[in-house]
């Protein structure tokens, strides 16, 4: 069965919306976009450059999907491996998708990823699409978070665990603390402890 990874930026105080830039998403009036940039660092990029060398496929939401889809075909020398992968993006509004191997799911997205789940395959990583989150948290379809845990909290924004977030129990199979504060952690899911 193929795990549903859920990578994240996330601050302290649990925000997830607009790490890389100002105007990545300006949704709900928020003005901090771009909080990650002060704490680049060669360590946990390399980690992060690892993470993104694996074999997977994406599970996207809109909003994420039409941030990337003009962007990463033309920077595949930074990330090939997103351009190989098949991109599974929930949608309720597109009908087609313009970037390589994009399938659109829409409708009952819960239960068509848990078939995905079923097939053959890489593991499915998940980048932003908070709303999208949120949908796979209430239906219990997360094996995995691998979150960048930033030492900043700005107070507002959209948050990794919201609202309709299930019980669940989670195991750190790997962590780093850079020497910025920076901390990167796998949780993954541990079904004895629930």
């Amino acid at each position: 069965m193929r795990k549903i990874i859920v990578l994240e930026h996330i601050t302290l105080d649990g925000v997830i919306q607009a790490p890389g830039g100002p105007d990545e998403d300006i949704s709900g009036g928020f003005a901090h976009g771009g909080w990650i940039a002060p704490y680049s660092d060669e360590a946990v990029g390399k980690l992060l450059r690892g993470q993104m060398s694996k074999s997977f496929d994406l599970l996207l939401g809109r909003k994420t999907y039409e941030i990337w889809a003009p962007y990463w075909p033309l920077h595949s020398e930074a990330w090939p491996q997103v351009n190989k992968a098949t991109k599974y993006v929930a949608s309720n509004t597109m009908i087609s998708g313009e970037w390589e191997s994009t399938v659109i799911l829409s409708g009952d997205v819960a239960e068509q990823i848990k078939q995905i789940k079923q097939q053959e395959g890489p593991d499915i990583h998940i980048w932003g699409s908070g709303d999208l989150i949120q949908t796979l948290l209430r239906h219990d379809l997360i094996d995995a978070f691998w979150l960048m845990i930033y030492p900043i909290t700005l107070g507002s924004g959209k948050r990794l665990f919201a609202e309709g977030t299930i019980p669940a129990a989670f195991k750190v199979t790997e962590n780093f603390v850079a020497p910025n504060g920076l901390i990167v952690a796998n949780y993954e899911r541990n079904v004895t402890a629930c």
